[in-house]
């Protein structure tokens, strides 16, 4: 054998003496330990079987799951911290006001920004004509429909339970609830608010053009919390 070949084949001294003096330095480099442990399987043959290695590839795999579940877990965590911060801000603006005119038209304003949605309406069932000049001096915000629209509107037309927070996708709005903006509105949120008795209820409604913004699969707690508190503002108006 030649001298150049021994002293291929051999590790120099002063790498020698530093990967015995730190040995982390090679255990804490996944690409310089895969490479070893390919090294060793070579060397074995392939006839025997690695039960180490093939552990070790196991708990690495694991590994890599639970940090996948941990950074999925943060990030819904940080998500719905940003959520509740941002309906609590919603939620103090719509309390500002200290007139129904300036109520509504701030709804449609700034708590609509607050909750970056495109569209919010607001839907009472009365009796009283929505071409009372009274009803339009409130501004495009509210709307009247014949009592029994919004059981109608929330459900669909079909025999299906009614529940508080409705989340969907839409081809297009209903006119009657978002006017000229009705085409498009692509995802809504409606929430079904309860006056009291001997009232009729009301639908806050909600719409964005992104089909994504609202949709059937997105928890809807906060909604709710915000649909409670926008039911006691209202029944302070309404007495």
């Amino acid at each position: 054998m030649s001298s150049t070949m021994s002293n291929t084949a051999k590790i120099e001294d002063t790498l020698r003496e530093k990967i015995i003096s730190q040995p982390d330095m090679i255990l804490d480099d996944q690409d310089v330990m895969r490479a070893l442990i390919a090294a060793n399987e070579k060397s074995m043959g392939g006839n025997i079987v690695d039960l180490r290695g093939i552990a070790m590839e196991r708990l690495e795999a694991r590994l890599d799951r639970l940090e996948d579940t941990h950074r999925s877990v943060i990030a819904a965590a940080y998500e719905n911290l940003a959520g509740t911060n941002q309906v609590h801000r919603a939620i103090l603006r719509m309390l500002d006001p200290v007139e129904f005119e300036s109520f509504l038209r701030d709804l449609g304003g700034e708590v609509a920004d607050i909750l970056r949605v495109d569209e919010v309406r607001l839907v009472l069932e009365s009796v009283q004509n929505e071409d009372d000049p009274a009803i339009q001096r409130l501004g495009d915000v509210l709307s009247v429909a014949e009592p029994g629209f919004i059981e109608d509107y929330m459900t669909g037309g079909r025999n299906v339970p009614l529940r508080q927070v409705t989340l969907r996708q839409l081809q297009s709005g209903a006119d009657q609830v978002y006017g000229e903006a009705a085409d498009w509105i692509r995802s809504e949120a409606c929430l079904k608010l309860d006056f009291g008795e001997g009232r009729l209820p009301g639908l806050l409604v909600m719409g964005a053009e992104d089909p994504h913004h609202f949709t059937p699969q997105q928890g809807t707690d906060l909604l709710a919390f915000f649909a409670g508190v926008f039911e006691r503002a209202m029944r302070r108006w309404l007495s």
